[in-house]
């Protein structure tokens, strides 16, 4: 009697009883589970976060102790010790900054600079549509927020996955599960939030405007770019290197040629096992303690706000350019400085075709588009910077 006794008391349904608000986090996490598998909202990573949370927030099953990681140190003793979970030790490359670096190796070899080498002065608008984050980072400082913490929810504004897990994870690791959730699901909704704002910004005419063919861009130079981008940056701002070296390293891959191998293995096999690791893991920090407070509801209020100024800030910029160029800016390709890689490029493309549809805006908006994947990596540099 006594081993069934025993046995009982260490079913989840037994357990579950002194952790009541685990049942809510499984709901939460089964919804999103519904939102990526059904709404197909951003699914290569919205399935493995929500998975994660669901196995962090299953009773008794032991599998990520937070205690580890408090304080923004690891309890390598502990691990040491054989007692951390599974996902103790799978979160040690989002802590460590694995995962992120890996991803954006994948990205970078994905990536055609082309359109912004052939057209530079589409890195003002890549740089402008940084303007969410410090914007929201002030707006988060004001209220319950610390420094660090404001500034890991400031960097959703930049549209980009990996650099606000890898921000968060190292500025604000209990905010990571929210502050993900947040980046994806913003990301996913790229269709929905940013044509409002992109025709309330600009006029009919504006969104008419033709732009003239992009000039070919020779090998020579798609391979100095990478190169002389990670020396500036690094040299500018070391603390955004890790990010933008792998970046670059991915993109050298493709555009040199020689490691065609290397290439094909960074953007299928490698970016999908860490794309996993990193879902799973980051959706592990997603407790019922860390998640189910008032903080998470500011958290992604201020991050529709400050994707919502990211795209602002973009579209401005380029009608600013237009008052003192003689060649004309359509202003709908500012909106694609945000990270979100291509889809932002594609949303300009398309409220474009609906005011014209002879005008062909991609390829333009490409510019900006790779360029805010620069900028949002910088704009991480300049917070860790300051609060790393």
């Amino acid at each position: 009697m006594e081993a069934i006794q025993n046995f009982l008391q260490s079913t989840g349904f037994a357990q579950v009883m002194n952790e009541p608000l685990q049942l809510v986090m499984i709901l939460v996490a089964c919804v999103l589970l519904y939102l990526a598998i059904v709404k197909k909202f951003e699914p290569l990573l919205l399935l493995p976060i929500a998975f994660g949370m669901l196995l962090t927030n299953l009773p008794g099953a032991g599998m990520y102790h937070s205690e580890i990681f408090a304080n923004g140190q690891i309890d390598w003793a502990e691990l040491g010790t054989g007692h951390g979970g599974l996902l103790d030790y799978l979160y040690l490359g989002v802590k460590l900054g694995i995962y992120p670096c890996l991803i954006f190796i994948g990205v970078g070899a994905g990536t055609d600079f082309a359109p912004l080498i052939a057209n530079p002065k589409t890195l003002l608008l890549g740089a402008a549509a940084q303007l969410g984050i410090f914007i929201t980072y002030v707006a988060a400082r004001l209220t319950i927020f610390t420094g660090p913490e404001a500034a890991s929810i400031g960097i959703i504004g930049g549209a980009d996955g990996p650099t606000a897990i890898y921000t968060t994870a190292r500025l604000a690791p209990h905010l990571l599960g929210p502050i993900a959730v947040a980046a994806y699901s913003y990301m996913a909704l790229v269709p929905v939030i940013q044509p409002p704002i992109m025709k309330a910004l600009t006029t009919k005419e504006e969104r008419r405007i033709k732009m003239k063919q992009l000039r070919p861009v020779s090998k020579t130079e798609k391979i100095l770019f990478p190169i002389i981008v990670t020396i500036f940056v690094s040299f500018m701002l070391p603390s955004a290197a890790p990010l933008v070296g792998c970046l670059m390293l991915g993109n050298l891959m493709k555009e040199s040629g020689v490691v065609e191998r290397l290439n094909k293995t960074v953007q299928n096999e490698l970016m999908n096992i860490v794309t996993i690791f990193l879902g799973i893991t980051v959706g592990a920090t997603a407790t019922a303690k860390n998640f189910l407070n008032p903080s998470t509801l500011l958290i992604l209020c201020m991050g529709v706000i400050a994707f919502g100024l990211g795209t602002a800030g973009g579209v401005l910029l380029a009608k600013l350019m237009n008052v003192f160029s003689k060649e004309k800016v359509n202003p709908l390709i500012g909106s694609a400085g945000v990270s979100a890689v291509p889809m932002a490029a594609r949303v300009s493309q398309v409220v474009g075709q609906k005011e014209d549809p002879s005008n062909f805006l991609l390829m333009h908006a490409m510019g900006p588009n790779v360029a805010g994947v620069i900028g949002s990596a910088v704009a991480a540099g300049v917070l860790m910077s300051l609060f790393g």
